[in-house]
C-alpha cells in the first residue's frame, strides 16, 4: 500500500470516528434531557453500566436495536428515523473511489442506473460539467478518460461509456422526472476538443425539448450565498455527493433536507427556457468558430 493510499485510508477511519463521536453526543444530550444517570440506561436496556460510557464517546458501536432502546428509554421515539440514518451514514457513506471502481467504472455506471431507475424525482447540480444522463458519448469518453488517468485506474473506458449511454434511457421512459442544474463555467469547461464540446451543447439544446426534463444553468453572475460542490438529490432519500477522494452517500434527513434548500436557491437563481438556450447558443458560436 502506497502513501496516497494510507492517507486516504486514515481519512476515511477519522470520518467514521468523528461521525460516532458526534452521534455519541447526540445520545448523550438525549440522556441528560430526560434526567437520566448513563447506569440508568444501562439497567433499563440490560447493558453493562459501561456500554452507555462508550457509546457517548464513541468507542462503541451500537447496532438499530441498541439505537431504538436508548430513544425509547429516554422519551425520544421522535429522533429514531433520524439517528438511524445517521448510524447507517456512519458505515455506508464514505465509500473510496479506488473501491468503488474496483470492479471497474462499469459497473459503477450500472449500480448508478439502479438508482436512477428507482428514482421518481431526480434533482441534480454540478458547477462544471453536464450530469451523466445529458451527455455525449464522445464527452463521456473525455470525462471518463481523464478520470481513469488521474487515478491510474484505466481499464474498462469502451464499456464504461456504453454503461453511460445506457442510463440514458431512464430520460424517456416511466414516471421518472428530471431537474438538472449546471453552473455557466459547464458550457466553458473544454471536455476532449472544441468539436466534442459543440456537439455536447447541441446535444443539450435538443435535450431541453424533453417533456421530463427541465434544465437550467445558473449565471456566473449569480450572487454568492454558499459554496457549492457537485450533487445529486434521489427523491428525497439520498444524496450523492462527489469529492476527490471520495463519493459520501447521504441518508440524513436533516442533511438531505439542508441540500434540497441549497437546490431550491440555486433554480432561483438559474436561468430556463430561451435565457439558457441564449446563453448555450452564445458558448456554441465560440466553439463552432475555433473548429
Amino acid at each position: 500500500m502506497g502513501k496516497g493510499d494510507s492517507a486516504r485510508r486514515l481519512r476515511q477511519v477519522t470520518n467514521v470516528e468523528e461521525a460516532r463521536r458526534d452521534l455519541g453526543a447526540r445520545l448523550r444530550g438525549l440522556r441528560v434531557a430526560a434526567r437520566l444517570r448513563g447506569y440508568q440506561v444501562a439497567e433499563q436496556a440490560g447493558w453493562h453500566p459501561a456500554k452507555v460510557s462508550r457509546i457517548e464517546h464513541g468507542t462503541q458501536s451500537l447496532s438499530e436495536d441498541d439505537l431504538s432502546a436508548w430513544c425509547r428509554i429516554t422519551g425520544a421515539d421522535d429522533e429514531l428515523p433520524d439517528l438511524l440514518a445517521t448510524l447507517r451514514n456512519i458505515s455506508a457513506a464514505w465509500m473510496e473511489w479506488r473501491r468503488i471502481v474496483g470492479h471497474g467504472y462499469t459497473n459503477h455506471q450500472r449500480q448508478i442506473g439502479g438508482v436512477e431507475e428507482r428514482t421518481e424525482l431526480l434533482r441534480g447540480y454540478d458547477p462544471q460539467v453536464f450530469h451523466g444522463l445529458l451527455q455525449t458519448p464522445d464527452y463521456a469518453r473525455a470525462l471518463m478518460a481523464a478520470g481513469m488517468e488521474f487515478l491510474n485506474t484505466s481499464r474498462d473506458l469502451d464499456a464504461a461509456v456504453d454503461a453511460r449511454m445506457e442510463r440514458q434511457r431512464v430520460l424517456h421512459r416511466g414516471r421518472h422526472r428530471f431537474y438538472l442544474l449546471v453552473g455557466e463555467q459547464a458550457l466553458r469547461t473544454t471536455v476532449g476538443t472544441d468539436t466534442v464540446m459543440a456537439v455536447q451543447l447541441r446535444h443539450v439544446i435538443t435535450l431541453m425539448d424533453l417533456p421530463r426534463l427541465v434544465f437550467g444553468i445558473v449565471p456566473a453572475g449569480a450572487a454568492y450565498f454558499r459554496r457549492t460542490t457537485d450533487f445529486v438529490l434521489y427523491d428525497r432519500r439520498k444524496v450523492l455527493v462527489e469529492t476527490v477522494t471520495a463519493e459520501s452517500a447521504i441518508t440524513q434527513p436533516r442533511e438531505i433536507a439542508l441540500y434540497e434548500k441549497v437546490f431550491t436557491r440555486l433554480s432561483e437563481q438559474a436561468v430556463h427556457g430561451d435565457a439558457a438556450r441564449a446563453l448555450i447558443m452564445a458558448e456554441l458560436a465560440i466553439r463552432e468558430g475555433s473548429t
